[in-house]
């Protein structure tokens, strides 16, 4: 797999997006013990180019007072001296009856309250500050709650002070971002409120990330227990992006623009870098928390990333397309022009499970315009499993659907989106498929679905299906690490 995944046991949100002493570092939720959650460690990779992984021992795990029931979320930065700061989440037992008491009534049956803690390192061994928690329930405002404060990023501003936002909810469970500032990384105040969710977009958001690009500031947050509104936000645990503008001197911050960052069913916890030749760069947790189900308890693994994606902003939208480091392992290349597509086609070559391929549909000149396509793939023999792709012109809808996917488990298996641009039938679809996952970019990334699917290894047919006639344009190119 060229998607990063544990080597055994559970992995979820990546944490520690960084680069430091010339590799790209990814730190990640891990419990080595189990392929299911469990006590959080810090688990750690290391890539020279995005796309080939290295791993290292654990960077983290929880063994102390500040962080005894897990070592969560978190981000990590270079210090003026060289060492690498990691800051993270940790889960440290009531220290008076108020707090065990608020622990409870958040439904707690093991109280803990949420700290933020340090640890310091050369990329390889990292040793926790010995004054954690540098950040407590203390130094939030009124109000705030010390169970749900989490996921810290910290961010360097033009002044060379950090800021660090960090998730946490008020007494009616709205969500929140807080802003903290320090001069050193180290000792930390509270500042102000950021954001306020205000009911918009589901409860508590998880997993902020806040950067500039292309002329606008960018807010990424994972909130919990959304409502849908229309096809732009899905049901359960989804994904936001807020784009607008921001005054560092007042830390005020005004979005402008909203979307979803992914539409398909498996991507969460989204956490971003700035590559030191200027990309902005984001990867993800490639699973959801509502369809963890699809996955046995007993396979040695669970868990991948995104592959990491390259972010541009334009036209009031974020765009996403997959690191231009994967053209490095291309093979096997594979092109058809024009292909007419009536029923059902196969076209020699264009088969495989680490593949990247893409696809242009267009009307047929002077005839009717289809109503349907679609691509199926990963799909076995006798047909009988497959994931599909669909696309409706008429009303703009894509479809990501792996119910045929060899899932015996009543979760989500369908997602869809709405692409108004391309109610004209043209579209272009880029997926990405690795194994046991499948990533889609439609129109050059302006809109991007996810999902992971199990089907077995022997499944690697693809077939072109219309309702009416089309025009196919289809590169495909295996991936080979």
């Amino acid at each position: 797999m060229f998607h990063l995944s544990p080597f055994c046991g559970w992995m979820n949100d990546p944490n520690g997006f960084s680069f430091y002493n010339g590799q790209y570092h990814l730190f990640y939720q891990y419990n080595p013990y189990h392929s299911y959650w469990e006590a959080m460690h810090w688990g750690h990779a290391v890539s020279r180019n995005l796309m080939e992984w290295s791993y290292l021992p654990a960077a983290m795990a929880p063994d102390t007072a500040s962080d005894e029931g897990g070592c969560f979320s978190g981000c990590a930065v270079e210090m003026d001296d060289g060492r690498q700061l990691l800051m993270y989440t940790g889960l440290r037992r009531p220290k008076d009856s108020d707090e065990e008491r608020e622990a409870l009534e958040a439904g707690q049956s093991d109280p803990y309250m949420q700290c933020q803690n340090l640890a310091f390192g050369d990329g390889t061994d990292y040793e926790k500050y010995d004054a954690n928690p540098v950040i407590d329930g203390k130094d939030l405002p009124q109000g705030a709650s010390r169970v749900d404060f989490r996921d810290p990023k910290i961010i360097r501003m033009s002044d060379g002070t950090y800021l660090c936002l960090i998730a946490g909810r008020a007494a009616d469970q709205d969500g929140q971002i807080y802003l903290f500032r320090s001069s050193d990384c180290i000792h930390w105040k509270y500042w102000k409120i950021l954001i306020k969710n205000e009911g918009r977009y589901g409860v508590m958001w998880e997993c902020p990330d806040f950067f500039a690009l292309d002329g606008k500031w960018i807010l990424l947050a994972s909130p919990m227990e959304m409502e849908p509104r229309g096809l732009e936000y899905h049901n359960g645990a989804g994904s936001l992006a807020l784009a607008g503008d921001f005054d560092e001197e007042t830390g005020t911050f005004t979005p402008q623009f909203d979307q979803a960052i992914d539409y398909g069913i498996d991507f969460y916890a989204a956490q971003t870098i700035l590559t030191p030749d200027g990309r902005r760069v984001m990867i993800g947790w490639m699973q959801n928390w509502d369809t963890c189900l699809m996955r046995d308890k007993r396979a040695p693994w669970a868990g991948q990333m995104t592959i990491p994606r390259e972010l541009t902003f334009r036209d009031g939208r974020l765009y996403q397309n997959p690191v231009r480091e994967i053209d490095l392992y291309y093979t096997n290349s594979l092109t058809y022009k024009k292909v007419p597509v009536f029923d059902e086609v196969s076209l020699y070559g264009i088969e495989g499970r680490t593949i990247d391929m893409e696809i242009t549909v267009r009307p047929v000149p002077d005839a009717p315009l289809y109503r349907k396509f679609a691509v199926w793939f990963a799909m076995d023999e006798e047909k009988n499993h497959h994931t599909a792709v669909r696309f409706i012109p008429s009303d703009g809808t894509v479809k990501i659907d792996r119910k045929y996917a060899g899932s015996r488990k009543a979760v989500v298996h369908q997602r869809r989106c709405l692409v108004r641009e391309s109610m004209d039938g043209n579209i272009r679809l880029r997926i990405i498929l690795d194994r046991y996952s499948c990533e889609v970019f439609i129109n050059d990334g302006r809109y991007v679905m996810s999902a992971i699917l199990y089907t077995d290894l022997s499944a690697e047919k693809i077939v072109f299906r219309t309702e009416g006639k089309a025009l196919i344009d289809v590169v495909k190119r295996d991936i080979r690490l």
